[in-house]
């Protein structure tokens, strides 16, 4: 794979603007030359993290205010660089519209603030799922010759099909694995309307379904929906005490949270590492699953 190094790493304003155009393209025009994804990674130097927009990111989610970057916000600062590679005119899957479903990230040991990163960006596994196409985004952070952060976000393009997929197998159900476990409920979060615009202010995603009632209608919902990167990361906050200093962190997303809304969080401490479950608390509705499993 052909890697490209990028002077500075876009805004998601201007990617998602961008996006716009991307779309379109993909869904008016499809030929042979893009029916795979693009052969190319990119590469970043230079990555800080700005103390004030930790701080709030912080708050936000219910991290300690230390030195340290939470692995959620270690997300944040690189997610433009994959952003940057799904906006590429040989990008052969719509943008807007696509569904993240699942997360993993694996932290090697904990990143601090005022440390220079590397980042590097690649998109890979395409499969045919029966609603569409997923794929992967993976970003690799190294800080002094060490690789010490590495996300992988999946990626649903619903309606989209690609030749070169490869038949993806057949999982239990999300539901089904999350009752593996189900645990006692430990929180219940109050998600007020502006959540998807707070967590927006701190990570920069404003993408408008989660921050726009008319942006959210035009993909189908009544009204905005929370960031699933927003409820994944609470989630990983409330459970800290269990992870350590090197983790896995795995994340699948289920039916959307709807602003306002509130979420049940459940906890499980049976067996290796924890796992967590978010429902609506009346419904019982699922809305994400996980684990969080410390590194040797």
């Amino acid at each position: 794979m052909r890697e490209q190094r990028l002077d500075e790493v876009p805004s998601l304003g201007s990617l998602y603007s961008r996006a716009l155009a991307a779309t379109a393209r993909t869904t008016m025009s499809r030929g042979a030359a893009r029916d795979r994804l693009p052969e190319v990674a990119y590469v970043a130097d230079g990555l800080r993290a700005d103390a004030a927009t930790l701080s709030a990111y912080q708050e936000l989610l219910g991290e300690p205010g230390t030195d340290e970057l939470p692995a959620g916000y270690v997300h944040v600062l690189v997610f433009p660089l994959a952003m940057a590679l799904m906006v590429r005119p040989d990008f052969p899957l719509p943008v807007l519209g696509m569904v993240h479903i699942a997360n993993r990230v694996e932290q090697h040991r904990p990143v601090l603030l005022g440390e220079e990163l590397t980042a590097r960006a690649q998109a890979g596994d395409a499969r045919a799922h029966r609603k569409g196409t997923l794929v992967d985004l993976t970003v690799t952070v190294g800080a002094g010759g060490q690789t010490v952060w590495e996300g992988t976000s999946t990626y649903l393009a619903r309606g989209t099909r690609l030749p070169s997929a490869i038949t993806d197998s057949a999982p239990a159900s999300l539901e089904e694995r999350a009752e593996d476990g189900a645990g006692d409920v430990v929180a219940l979060w109050s998600l007020g309307a502006d959540t998807g615009k707070r967590y927006a202010e701190v990570s920069g995603d404003r993408n408008p379904i989660h921050v726009s009632r008319v942006g959210a209608k035009v993909f189908g919902f009544p009204r905005p929906i929370a960031h699933g990167m927003y409820t994944a990361s609470r989630a990983l906050a409330q459970v800290a005490r269990f992870r350590g200093d090197a983790f896995t962190w795995d994340v699948e997303f289920a039916k959307p949270v709807l602003l306002p809304g509130r979420v049940a969080l459940s906890v499980d401490t049976a067996g290796e590492g924890v796992r967590y479950t978010g429902r609506h608390p009346r419904s019982g509705k699922l809305h994400f699953s996980g684990s969080v499993t410390p590194r040797a």
